[in-house]
């Protein structure tokens, strides 16, 4: 790869990193752009995956510290990812070049709407949830495990808007809790890559880097914002991706 295109790469990754602690959704981003850059698609969502896991990783130190993450409420959601993360990366395999980026597509469409229809979530903490809400809960969480186990691509956002909506969180816990989970999702999919042999670890272990920092650098900056500011900034960066995704498939 050119350097210059590494140079790029690399800004893209960091500047995504950080503002992507807040609305996840890195890899409908920086994949694509990897498409660009001559990488296969199955190695560079691959890659991507190898990236994602350091970039959790960093982005949930500042929570952990700040006791932002209730571990004992998520420790179920944490299992079911596991197994459906695992899943999910084991399909790569089976699926074509082509049908990825209409994976993608169609992803951030249903999180824009999603995330309109609970617009009015949040804020404020659901102290009391119905036992439907939990189901449901539970249910999106290890069906979104299997597709972030695929591709990630708008995985956190969409868990995001599924904690907010029916686990009844608070902007700043759902971005925390995801942020954890997200650590497990990318791990357990990138063991199942490197042993299909699909990671470019030349270039991995850069954006690794690269992702660590950004994440733990945005995680800070999102530990000092209020759920208000979180959700603006929620909405308004997942309809720009919607807008920027329709018009890549069209």
């Amino acid at each position: 790869m050119p350097l210059s295109s590494l140079i790029i790469l690399i800004i893209l990754f960091f500047v995504t990193s950080a503002v992507g602690v807040v609305t996840g959704s890195n890899s409908l981003i920086t994949v694509p752009v990897m498409f660009q850059f001559g990488i296969e698609p199955k190695t560079a969502v691959a890659t991507n995956m190898f990236g994602l896991t350091f970039m959790s990783i960093g982005a949930t130190i500042p929570f952990l510290r700040q006791g932002a993450i209730d571990k004992k409420r998520i420790s179920p959601l944490i299992i079911l990812t596991l197994i459906s993360s695992a899943l999910g990366a084991l399909l790569v395999g089976f699926i074509s070049s082509k049908t990825i980026p209409i994976i993608v597509s169609v992803s951030m469409i249903v999180v824009t709407i999603f995330t309109l229809v609970k617009s009015d979530a949040g804020v404020a903490k659901s102290e009391s949830l119905s036992a439907n809400s939990l189901v449901i809960a539970y249910v999106l969480t290890f069906l979104l495990g299997i597709y972030g186990g695929l591709y990630s691509g708008g995985y956190v956002t969409m868990l995001t808007a599924t904690f907010v909506a029916f686990f009844g969180m608070t902007f700043s816990e759902a971005v925390a809790s995801t942020k954890l989970i997200n650590v497990f999702s990318s791990l357990v999919a990138t063991i199942i890559f490197m042993w299909q042999g699909l990671v470019d670890y030349k270039l991995g272990l850069i954006l690794a880097v690269v992702m660590f920092v950004g994440a733990y650098i945005g995680a800070h900056v999102v530990t000092k914002l209020s759920d208000v500011w979180l959700k603006r900034i929620f909405i308004a960066v997942v309809l720009i991706l919607a807008v920027k995704t329709i018009f890549d498939f069209l």
